[in-house]
């Protein structure tokens, strides 16, 4: 028998129970969709997504009165504009002090209220849970009178810690669910070791629990940042001085009754964007981890 006859007559590979059959070359399975269904629907919503965006810039940079739709010959005009004029550099730093401040104290404080909530029990801890997740249906607008009141009290109106107070309360709930469900999915018993060793319970929770929650941390420190820079009601509110205003506010303030500057409001959307990118963009990685993580109870 020569090798050709033989290799026929050779029984065909058994495969594996389950393993579904190969499709034959040059052939697509039955499952696969052709790469037009997919790259098509994603192509029209990235075009929906960037037009928006490409219109702000085009009328940030083209010279006021142009109809034309590319931004050539290219002008600054409008941006040194709202930032000497309109006051978008004090905005812009009223605005980057909230939003850290914000970030800081919503952080630290949901940490250890997170930390209570995942490592210890207490009567009335499946209340006070469901008393965090119903406050997430409270809306904003709700809490401006008692709060308002609160702060004149202490003579906090005009300041921007009434404005930083009032974002951390809002941020609070759902940073604290958050990273109690980051410290669930680490490992008791890690803390346990570190105590065996002579730690106790905040030097364990430093050396062995902090470093594991770096992705929870981004993830909820980035969201209070973000929420209290482009939060436009309570600064609106407690703030009545125009050198302590921050971006939200300034941003209406280019809009008026009579008449709005296109090009001016263009420049100043493009300033209070830009930060919230670049941050997106430094902490994607950990920020896509930290929600994975914090979506599932360990």
């Amino acid at each position: 028998m020569s090798v050709k006859e033989a290799t026929k007559a050779a029984p065909a590979p058994v495969r594996a129970t389950g393993e579904p059959p190969r499709p034959a070359k040059g052939h697509r399975a039955w499952d696969e969709a052709p790469r037009w269904q997919i790259y098509l629907p994603l192509g029209i919503y990235l075009l929906f997504t960037l037009v928006p965006f490409y219109w702000i810039l085009l009328f940030s940079l083209r010279p006021a009165g142009s109809t034309s739709l590319v931004p050539w010959p290219m002008t600054f005009d409008h941006f040194e504009k709202v930032w000497t004029e309109r006051s978008f550099g004090t905005y812009f730093t009223n605005s980057v002090l909230v939003g850290v401040a914000t970030l800081l104290m919503t952080t630290l404080v949901a940490l250890a209220g997170g930390y209570a909530l995942a490592r210890f029990d207490f009567k009335i801890k499946r209340a006070f849970m469901l008393g965090l997740l119903c406050s997430q249906f409270v809306p904003g607008a709700l809490l401006l009178v008692p709060l308002f009141e609160i702060f004149a009290e202490l003579q906090m109106i005009n300041s921007l810690g009434s404005v930083i107070l009032a974002e951390t309360v809002f941020q609070l709930p759902l940073s604290m669910i958050l990273i109690s469900n980051f410290i669930k999915n680490v490992p008791y018993s890690l803390e346990e070791a570190a105590w065996v060793d002579g730690c106790n319970r905040m030097t364990a929770f430093r050396i062995v629990v902090l470093p594991l929650l770096r992705p929870g941390l981004i993830a909820v420190g980035s969201f209070a940042f973000v929420h209290s820079w482009n939060h436009f009601l309570f600064a609106l509110m407690f703030l009545n001085n125009q050198d302590k205003q921050t971006i939200p506010v300034g941003l209406n303030s280019l809009m008026s009754a009579d008449s709005v500057d296109l090009g001016a409001l263009a420049a100043g959307g493009i300033i209070a964007a830009v930060p919230v990118v670049l941050v997106f963009a430094f902490i994607q990685k950990w920020l896509i981890t930290g929600f994975s993580a914090g979506a599932v109870k360990g």
